[in-house]
């Protein structure tokens, strides 16, 4: 066993983990198109809008990304009474393992980032936030809803994006909480007072943040590690973990640990969020009982999973996995998905302006009616999902004696074409769930169907998507095929 694979039990075991998360809830939006020319009102680029979506940020990133590791997560959060702070809550609810505790503040709007990007730039971001200090009552109610369930958890996280609710003592009041508690803290610092975290088990701060605590410019290793240490001394910090963007990162700990990471090698297309990968899985890991030094190598790989996104992304279990066992994953095995795998996918493809396609079917025998209507899938889009029935859900469709070959076999071959960029298994008669998952751009199937009888075509079309029916290639069918063998060998 290699020394990264001992890690795999480790990270597939983060499901019985439960992590308590304090702090800055905001409201991610993120509208994409393309951009063709500039307004003729100023010198300003004009955004042709494909596709709007929205989800957790700030602290409701964290949150993301240990609901994509699998654990279970207690969110305590304030919003307003505002239209944003129910869309925010209802996409936490939508989150798997994710109990959140909104505290509601009516003279504070909901914290919102509206992200406008063209292809892989963003062009601009707009902000409708509040700073500064809570009302006494919306404070308390923090503690509260703190101290309730704080003995349920395995660890607490404060995640800190400096909107007032780990402020006013709140952070030093909590960390105290989760000591008497036995708990361990790990926090993702904005101010640059790391006295405000005194006593905290690990803190997570990027370059920048370090440099402006240490109130000098932190170049090489041994700067990094000294500024840290003089941070353990100060404030009774149990260690820090300083991520470090290209140069990877740096964990120092009290008890005179030094460990230096290198970055995982990839495409970087967008660092916006990798802190909150960071502390999310340090805190998954440390609040499973592994050591610091494991947690950071896992939080490296991850980290380095969401770069190589676009936005506000999260590390999934599975993708971290691979990254573990890379070696011995082949590329066809990579882009077998499951279908939340394939969302997040989906939407990271989207937000860079490329076009979605789905098709599926049960693709038993694969033939030349098959690549032929893979073909005319892949060209009409820039990246195409294919969907395969369950073998359970074959045999309702086809009879006992299908599939010929299993959900594995099938998954496999399909995903080894290279005109397929990724394969969901789907376990429904029909995909109908999937699509409204998934939400392509483009639904492709073969001409034997109308648009109007295409399952999903509505939807698909409802959110400005297209149906396309691709010519079928006459003379082949696996269930013909099947037939000619049986008579054949009788």
């Amino acid at each position: 066993m290699t020394d990264r694979s001992r890690l795999v039990p480790m990270v597939e075991g983060l499901a019985e983990t439960h992590v308590l998360v304090i702090g800055d809830a905001m409201l991610d939006r993120f509208v994409t198109g393309s951009v063709d020319r500039i307004s003729p009102e100023a010198p300003i680029p004009v955004l042709h809008v494909g596709h709007e979506s929205v989800m957790p940020g700030g602290a409701g990133n964290v949150v993301r990304n240990l609901s994509a590791l699998g654990a279970k997560v207690t969110f305590v959060a304030v919003v307003g009474d505002d239209a944003p702070g129910k869309e925010l809550c209802d996409a936490l609810a939508r989150e798997p393992g994710v109990s959140t505790v909104a505290v509601t503040d009516a003279d504070r709007p909901t914290t919102i980032k509206v992200r406008y990007v063209a292809g892989n730039q963003q062009i601009l971001r707009a902000d409708w936030e509040a700073k500064g200090t809570l009302s006494l009552a919306t404070g308390d109610a923090i503690i509260a809803a703190a101290t309730d369930a704080v003995t349920a958890c395995d660890a607490v996280v404060l995640s800190d994006y400096d909107k007032g609710v780990l402020g006013d003592g709140r952070a030093a009041e909590l960390i105290d909480l989760a000591k008497k508690a036995g708990k361990p803290v790990i926090v993702d610092p904005k101010s640059d007072d790391f006295g405000r975290y005194r006593g905290a088990t690990l803190i997570t701060p990027n370059k920048k943040e370090m440099s402006r605590a240490a109130k000098t410019d932190l170049k090489t290793d041994e700067d990094i590690a000294a500024a840290a240490n003089a941070s353990i001394d100060a404030h009774d910090l149990g260690g820090l973990l300083v991520t470090r963007s290209a140069e990877g990162m740096s964990l120092i700990s009290a008890k005179g640990g030094l460990h230096h990471l290198k970055a995982e090698t990839r495409e970087v297309f967008d660092v916006s969020g990798a802190g909150d990968t960071v502390v999310a899985a340090v805190a998954a890991m440390i609040g499973a009982g592994h050591k610091s030094e494991d947690a950071a190598a896992v939080a490296n790989v991850a980290a380095g999973i969401v770069v190589g996104k676009v936005g506000t992304a999260v590390a999934r279990t599975g993708e971290i996995v691979a990254a573990l066992h890379h070696s011995d994953i082949t590329e066809a095995e990579a882009k077998v998905l499951t279908s939340d795998q394939a969302a997040d996918r989906v939407q990271q493809w989207q937000r860079r302006g490329l076009s979605v396609g789905f098709t599926n079917g049960c693709f038993d025998l694969l033939h030349p009616g098959h690549i032929s209507l893979l073909q005319q899938a892949r060209a009409a889009c820039d990246r195409l999902i294919v969907a395969i029935n369950s073998d359970e859900s074959v045999k309702r469709l086809k009879g006992e004696d299908r599939p010929v070959q299993s959900e594995a076999a099938r998954s496999t071959i399909m995903a080894s074409l290279g005109m397929v960029d990724a394969v969901v298994i789907f376990g429904e008669d029909t995909p109908l769930e999937l699509i409204q998952a998934l939400r392509p751009n483009v639904l492709i199937k073969g001409a034997d169907y109308t648009v109007e009888t295409v399952v999903g075509g509505d939807l698909v079309i409802g959110w400005g998507g297209r149906v396309v029916l691709a010519d079928l290639k006459d003379g082949f069918s696996t269930t013909s095929t099947i037939k000619r063998m049986n008579e054949s060998s009788e």
